[in-house]
This record gives C-alpha cells, sequence and structure tokens, in this order.
C-alpha cells in the first residue's frame, strides 16, 4: 500500500480544528489541533491488506480516521468523535463531507451521558493523584474537564452538541491560569455531574443512535468509490488502447 499520509492527503472528506481553538478557549501559545476524516478507496479493501484505520499527519497536530472507523466510534458516543463532528473551525468538505455532516443528529443518543461520564471519571482520578503527589491538579486539565461536563449536561438537556464554551470562556481559563481554589473546582465537578445525572432522566436524546442511516450513508460512499474507481479504470484503458492503435 502507499504511503497512508497520501490518504489524508488526496481522499479527506472532512477536515476542522479541534482543542482550544474549536472550544473557544484558545491563548497565544495554544496549538492548532487538526482532525479529519478520509475515504479510503472501496478497491484497497479487495487487496490482503487493508488500509489504516487511523493516520498521524502529515502536518503537525494532525489525526484522522478512515470513515467507517470514524462512524464506528461516534455511534459509540465517543466524545473526541462527537465534539470532532461538531467543530465550528471547519477547514475543508466535500460532497461525501456534507453527507456526514447532515447525519450528525443520527449518531447523538443517551449513549452519551455513559461514555462522557466515563471519560470525565477517568481525567478525575489523574487530577485527585496529582493533587496527592503535588498538591494541585494540572490546571489546564482541570479547566477541560470543567468543559467537558458542560458540554455533557447541556447535549442531555437540548438534545444538541456545542462545542464553542461562549460564556464560560473567562471562568474556564481561571481555572488554567490557577486562579481558582481546588475545593472550589471539585464543587463544580460534582454539580455538573449531578446536573448531568438529572437530565439524562428528561434528555430528549434516543436511547439508541440511527445505526441504519449510519450504515446506508457508509454502502452509498463505498459504492460510490467504486464506481469512480470502475471509471477511472475504463479511461485509462482506453488511452492504452488508442496508443496501442497509434502504435500499430
Amino acid at each position: 500500500m502507499d504511503n497512508p499520509q497520501d490518504l489524508v492527503r488526496d481522499h479527506t472528506i472532512y477536515a476542522c480544528v479541534m482543542g482550544s481553538r474549536a472550544f473557544g478557549l484558545a491563548t497565544d501559545d495554544s496549538d492548532t489541533d487538526r482532525r479529519g476524516v478520509f475515504l479510503a478507496p472501496t478497491p484497497l479493501y479487495w487487496r490482503f491488506e487493508k488500509p489504516p484505520t487511523h493516520v498521524e499527519g502529515p502536518a503537525d497536530e494532525q489525526f484522522s480516521w478512515e470513515l467507517e472507523r470514524f462512524c464506528a466510534l461516534a455511534l459509540r458516543a465517543n466524545p473526541n468523535i462527537l465534539e470532532c463532528l461538531h467543530s465550528p473551525l471547519v477547514e475543508h468538505v466535500t460532497d461525501t463531507g456534507r453527507e456526514l455532516l447532515a447525519l450528525r443528529g443520527a449518531f447523538l443518543s443517551r449513549r452519551a451521558h455513559e461514555t462522557f461520564a466515563a471519560y470525565a471519571l477517568g481525567q478525575r482520578k489523574k487530577l485527585d493523584a496529582d493533587v496527592r503527589a503535588y498538591g494541585a491538579p494540572r490546571w489546564k486539565h482541570a479547566m477541560h474537564l470543567l468543559r467537558l461536563l458542560s458540554s455533557c449536561r447541556d447535549l442531555l438537556r437540548t438534545g444538541e452538541l456545542t462545542v464553542d464554551v461562549g460564556d464560560l470562556r473567562e471562568p474556564l481559563l481561571a481555572v488554567k491560569r490557577g486562579e481558582v481554589p481546588w475545593p472550589e473546582v471539585e464543587s463544580r465537578m460534582a454539580r455538573l455531574a449531578a446536573e448531568c445525572d438529572a437530565a439524562t432522566a428528561r434528555t430528549p436524546l434516543p436511547p439508541e443512535p440511527d445505526h441504519r442511516r449510519v450504515e446506508d450513508f457508509l454502502y452509498r460512499a463505498r459504492r460510490t468509490s467504486a464506481a469512480q474507481a470502475y471509471a477511472d479504470d475504463q479511461v485509462v484503458q482506453s488511452a492504452v488502447r488508442g496508443v496501442r492503435t497509434r502504435q500499430g
């Protein structure tokens, strides 16, 4: 198989900026984290060696998923993937990418409570370990945990995922700068977790994502890719026949 990064360069259907810039929390020293989705040409799956499910690069801080892997993770309500789908900073999108974005609602379900909460719990354990070891948490991580819990709560309440923190920017940056005492940050985390639990009971989100709509989309994308590959092959064969005729 060719260089996996060629798949990102030649077959990306959706690319966006994530991280602090997408969250509305960027400062002068913030990196630019780029995320994307590529559609590996269908004929590559007819070989023993399959295309990669994800690729790092080619740019710094760039990471991309193959479409099928991306959809599978989104159906499981992976927080990073869902937020990627809702980034306000879209850098590139094709017709297939627009179809993917039109399906954003199909990926959302009550599963988000479990996955966001599980991710938050893992991050909270790391923060507590830092406090025990060093007397203070990593404040940037504490800020992002508060952001994640707020995002989860609002998703469960409204049925819509909003990535930009809006009016929460300054309170969250104050946490990042270490200006908010840890006990107060802990209290905010506990309150947000409780609000997430309460919102689950009356959320407008469906119990499960719409697997059928997503699968139908993936099938169409693979079929279109195969048809395009066939058409391209016919053009090449026609050109070869023309050369042979002229030489003969």
